[in-house]
């Protein structure tokens, strides 16, 4: 879509988001500003946030990811299905590296399992056999989601708007072929500090994050913007998120691909007092 042809509701509600991003204050939900459960308008503005961030910023999308997969999640927001946004570069972390302090606003992080494509997915019908031929390799994630929304008070069109509350996304290291695991029944277990906070099963997201992978695949082919070769799909949570503070650690275990590991910085030092050096 050209961002020419947006409506003015649309232009107000992605620079909206883009002050947050500058200023780093959270702002009043958006859906007041757009028409009723609108949405296509939603995702209007969330194609007009990422075009303003790669044409202007640099970043490039790496893929996508996938939200609301849980029923109880879908009930809370009076949706029937699940949403997606974009996955850009500059959202990936390092397993094992560490969020620096201040980088997003009000984080929470939920485990998941991530495809990486090795062919193009151009079909609106997409079948679970055209993702499994498509899909190079599997990886364990952890996905550190965001909401530039204060207070996490959202609907479906302000998380969609908010390109579907995403932050940063971590990915496990050593690649597992999908002949090596059964997706529906891998188990995952989330520590934070240590303790686990969180855990659930493959079939917790959508029955299965093939059945998510195949929504994700049609409706963005459908809409003309296809999943491509090395596109990297956040398939959706396997348990609960949870909040995460300053100073903790991360660690997800899920069963036949392995393990994932992500810190937050510690909130940074006051600067010391100079004084008449100044």
């Amino acid at each position: 879509m050209s961002t020419a042809s947006v409506p003015d509701p649309v232009h107000k509600v992605a620079g909206i988001l883009a002050q947050v991003e500058q200023t780093g204050v959270p702002c009043a939900p958006v859906r007041g500003q757009l028409a009723k459960d609108d949405i296509s308008a939603a995702y209007a503005v969330q194609r007009v946030t990422i075009q303003r961030r790669v044409a202007a910023q640099g970043r490039r999308i790496v893929g996508r990811k996938i939200g609301l997969t849980s029923p109880a999640v879908q009930r809370q927001l009076g949706v029937d299905q699940p949403d997606f946004g974009a996955l850009l570069s500059d959202m990936a972390v390092p397993d094992g590296g560490v969020v620096p302090a201040g980088r997003l606003l009000q984080p929470k992080i939920e485990a998941e399992v991530a495809l990486v494509l090795g062919t193009d997915l151009p079909h609106a019908e997409t079948t679970v056999a055209d993702v499994l031929r498509a899909v190079d390799f599997a990886l364990p994630a952890l996905e550190i989601v965001d909401s530039r929304i204060a207070g996490w008070d959202i609907t479906i069109v302000d998380t969609v708007a908010d390109n579907a509350s995403s932050g940063l996304f971590v990915l496990g290291g050593a690649p597992v072929p999908l002949t090596n695991v059964d997706l529906r029944s891998v188990r995952m277990t989330l520590t934070r500090n240590g303790e686990k906070v969180s855990e659930g099963s493959g079939s917790n997201c959508l029955g299965g994050p093939l059945n998510a992978a195949v929504w994700l695949a049609s409706t963005l082919a459908a809409m003309g913007d296809p999943l491509r070769a090395g596109d990297v799909v956040l398939t959706g949570a396997l348990g609960p998120m949870v909040p995460a503070a300053p100073g903790d650690a991360f660690e997800t275990h899920i069963s036949g691909l392995g393990s994932v590991r992500v810190g937050f910085a510690p909130h940074a030092s006051a600067t010391p007092d100079q004084g008449d050096t100044q």
